[in-house]
């Protein structure tokens, strides 16, 4: 997603394939973790370039065919980006994050026609198989169980994990909604206590 005829031909292969594109949903993202002081300009880059350049090519790429159909866009963003503090270890990607939700706003506000939906997202551990996150891949495990601690003492995470399932049936019924829901956040039910 970080390279633009890349995105493009893509884009053009999907609608070539699909005899058009009336739905686009932008999944991807990159968070390095570590100290923010310890973050050099390539981990910048990289978590800008995956989750809000990534974003605005594909989008741009996409864009006369999603104008064409009334069609609606969506994309996965995260608490840290908009509704709790930044977390130890997540400022890259909790800034790209908030970027991300503010590049939202732009293409809304530019073009009506289509439906830009931002889903703010909780804990979630991604899918099985093919479907499997690799956002922790490459994290240092050390300082991942020097933070953990913080998060859960914070309140960051519940102790719950929001189910893939229930995740992918909210943005189903958000995308049938044409496009009229600007924000939804989704987040683990915390567990249940008698």
């Amino acid at each position: 997603v970080t390279d633009e005829s890349s995105c493009r031909a893509a884009v053009e292969e999907a609608a070539a394939g699909l005899g058009g594109i009336d739905a686009l949903v932008y999944a991807t993202g990159i968070g390095p973790l570590a100290p923010v002081e310890k973050l050099d300009a390539d981990a910048w880059r990289r978590a800008m370039d995956t989750n809000v350049i990534g974003a605005a090519l594909v989008t741009s790429a996409a864009l006369p065919h999603l104008t064409k159909s009334g069609g609606v866009a969506a994309y996965l963003s995260s608490i840290g980006g908009s509704l709790t503090p930044s977390w130890p270890g997540f400022a890259a990607y909790h800034v790209s994050k908030a970027a991300l939700e503010k590049l939202v706003e732009a293409f809304r506000v530019e073009h009506p026609s289509v439906g830009f939906t931002r889903f703010v997202v909780g804990d979630c551990a991604g899918g099985e198989g093919d479907s499997r996150t690799g956002f922790n891949d490459g994290w240092d495990r050390e300082y991942a169980a020097q933070v953990y601690p913080v998060w859960r003492q914070r309140g960051y995470l519940t102790g719950s994990l929001l189910d893939v399932e229930e995740f992918l049936r909210v943005l189903d019924a958000v995308l049938r909604c044409g496009g009229t829901v600007p924000e939804v956040t989704v987040t683990p039910r915390p567990p249940f206590q008698a």
